[in-house]
């Protein structure tokens, strides 16, 4: 079986430059990735198999890069990627996002001050907003949220009612005028 390889960086030895290589796997071929790269819902999977069969088929890493519409080290990336996970490796991962900012045990007791309701002597609300639950977790956690974090937070407890009440029987939204 060949050994295909797809040369890296360039690094000095005491010969002058040379080019490091990355081995691409042996269970795949040209022909096999560039069928899966056909049948293949993701587009940006496909390309980068469309790129990984060219390096299969003895193409430059550049000019196999270019196929893909990314840069060398960009196709040296995925390569690493296609070698250790296979072809589910050359799908985008969704990001991480931020961590929690609060622990469980703060959510478990926002979720039962909001299953509570509010006290409307104690807490100045008949019912809770996204911005009042905003406020009370900054003052009891100390913890500072953006207005979007709230509502998610909110929504994350089980308050859905963040949108405006519904209009009473028999008036429009709009108005009077219906506009």
């Amino acid at each position: 079986m060949w050994n295909f390889v797809i040369p890296l960086a360039p690094r000095l030895s005491i010969w002058g430059l040379m080019m490091t290589r990355v081995t691409l796997r042996e269970d795949y071929d040209s022909a096999t990735v560039r069928r899966l790269a056909s049948r293949c819902d993701d587009a940006d999977q496909a390309r980068r198999l469309l790129s990984i069969a060219a390096v299969y088929d003895g193409m430059s890493r550049t000019d196999a890069a270019r196929i893909g519409g990314m840069d060398r080290q960009t196709l040296r990336d995925w390569s690493h990627r296609f070698n250790e996970e296979g072809l589910s490796g050359l799908v985008n991962r969704k990001a991480p996002g931020a961590p929690v900012k609060l622990t469980v045990s703060q959510l478990a007791e926002l979720a039962a001050l909001v299953e509570d309701g509010p006290d409307p002597a104690g807490d100045g609300v008949v019912r809770w907003r996204c911005l009042d639950l905003k406020i009370w977790i900054e003052d009891r956690f100390r913890g500072c949220l953006s207005r979007t974090l709230g509502v998610a937070v909110a929504a994350r407890v089980g308050l859905f009612a963040c949108q405006r009440p519904a209009p009473p029987c028999g008036t429009s939204a709009r108005g009077a005028g219906g506009f």
